[in-house]
């Protein structure tokens, strides 16, 4: 689910960039250095503005000035029972990774239909019914959230395609 929050961050600017544009540059600093990476909970999608710049503090020894910056960003939280689509990455006898945008899922042979079965003949190797559905790489799949699992800077994801409207979404 998306969410606008109000977060803040400490941004350090090297001495060679103190001038009249000073805010540009942090700003932009800060757009680089935080869109789109994970803080454990939520991906940070988009900065929509920032406010509350501080005064810069020189930082003894190396000149740096340290910037404490608040702002508004665009945040993706998925959640346990969360529907998403998701494009298929790689198959095997197990099941199968998709990747819902930056969140990594990976569906069990456990969490899929029992019509849809694994076939290794296949090139590339595929889940497939052997009429209408077929799931292998690059192939488009609605997954329901199952579990999550969060690391440092990155999150995991289990889910299942066996349930009403979920699975192969067709062209």
């Amino acid at each position: 689910m998306f969410f606008l929050h109000n977060l803040e961050r400490r941004v350090l600017l090297h001495p060679s960039y103190f001038g009249k544009n000073m805010t540009e540059l942090v700003t932009t600093k800060l757009v680089k250095d935080v869109e789109g990476t994970c803080t454990g909970d939520y991906y940070i999608i988009a900065i929509m503005d920032t406010f509350d710049l501080s005064e810069g503090r020189i930082l003894p020894g190396s000149g740096m000035a340290e910037f404490t910056v608040g702002y508004r960003a665009v945040v993706w939280r998925p959640f346990k029972g969360e529907v998403v689509d998701a494009i298929c990455t790689s198959v095997n006898q197990h099941g199968f990774f998709s990747n819902a945008g930056p969140l990594s899922i990976f569906v069990s042979t456990h969490s899929i239909p029992t019509e849809i079965q694994y076939d290794a003949n296949a090139t590339p190797p595929q889940y497939t019914n052997h009429s209408d559905i077929v799931i292998e790489p690059g192939t488009h799949v609605r997954i329901k959230i199952m579990g999550l699992r969060t690391e440092v800077g990155e999150m995991f994801a289990i889910g299942k395609i066996d349930g009403d409207y979920l699975g192969c979404l067709q062209a």
